[in-house]
């Protein structure tokens, strides 16, 4: 299969854009604060993501965060990674050009997968396409030019998600108290575990947030919420030395034994089996 050059551009202000295959630059994959787009164009591919295990077929894409944590092996697939970081292209300051926030990327394990068609391929390649002929354009205006590009790519998977979810012109206000309850759990996820505290400030009661969750094929707003804490708390135990206790208090739990409790609930074994297990593989 053919590998196309890999892209990487860096903003003065010390933005990052990168567009790569993984298996000709292995250290990608590594490096935090990064938005990734994973596209298998052929083949198949065995990921890791947080430690766990995902398998993506030809005509998959997966949008992912800078919480997760991603492995991927030597492997012999055609696989392109669009990274960029919040320097190069905030996607919290243009929520309202792009409306990416909590449907493509949240920090929650539960992933998105997009199916990508013939039809919808060829239209992110056309902006991939342009976004190589641009990066070869060496004036001052590239810069911009490249943030076009991949607001165009982004908006293109933002509208795919929408049509999986059948969200219409006439509901999109509807879809974006969901989106805007992942992006308030991501960022209130630490004090506040309870579904009230998020409905009071959508201004929606519970009711009408689980009903509305139900409708659109969602987890249960309690358990995004028992999801997202669950995910860091994995995180923290693998990838840092930091202690039970030490993780209880940075994710909002006074007592410890409370923390254990619900991360043996959530994970079918204690918080010291599993980093034992977690170890050994």
């Amino acid at each position: 299969m053919t590998r196309s050059k890999n892209l990487a551009f860096t903003t003065p202000l010390k933005g990052n854009l990168a567009l790569c295959d993984p298996c000709d630059d292995a250290d990608l994959h590594r490096i935090r604060d990064l938005y990734k787009f994973i596209w298998v164009r052929e083949g198949r591919v065995q990921l890791r993501i947080d430690h766990i295990p995902l398998e993506l077929h030809a005509g998959e894409l997966v949008p992912l965060t800078p919480h997760h944590r991603l492995e991927i092996p030597q492997i012999d697939a055609e696989v392109l990674i669009l990274a960029f970081d919040s320097n190069f292209y905030c996607i919290f300051g243009h929520d309202g050009e792009v409306s990416c926030s909590g449907l493509l990327f949240n920090g929650t394990s539960e992933l998105l997968r997009l199916e990508l068609n013939e039809e919808r391929a060829a239209a992110l390649g056309r902006v991939i396409d342009d976004l190589r002929a641009e990066y070869e354009v060496a004036d001052g205006l590239r810069e911009e030019m490249l943030r076009m590009q991949l607001k165009r790519f982004i908006i293109l998977c933002t509208r795919f998600a929408r049509e999986r979810f059948a969200v219409h012109a006439d509901r999109e206000k509807l879809f974006d108290i969901v989106r805007r309850y992942y992006v308030l759990v991501d960022e209130h996820f630490r004090t506040r575990k309870r579904v009230q505290d998020y409905a009071g400030l959508l201004n929606r009661s519970p009711k009408t947030l689980a009903n509305l969750f139900a409708a659109y094929g969602q987890p249960s707003p309690l358990s995004i919420i028992r999801d997202r804490v669950n995910a860091e708390a994995r995180r923290l135990l693998l990838y840092t030395s930091k202690s039970a206790k030490e993780i209880a208090y940075l994710l909002g739990y006074e007592d410890t034994a409370a923390f254990s409790r619900f991360f043996a609930k959530m994970n079918g074994e204690s918080i010291t089996a599993f980093r034992r297990r977690e170890k050994r593989e």
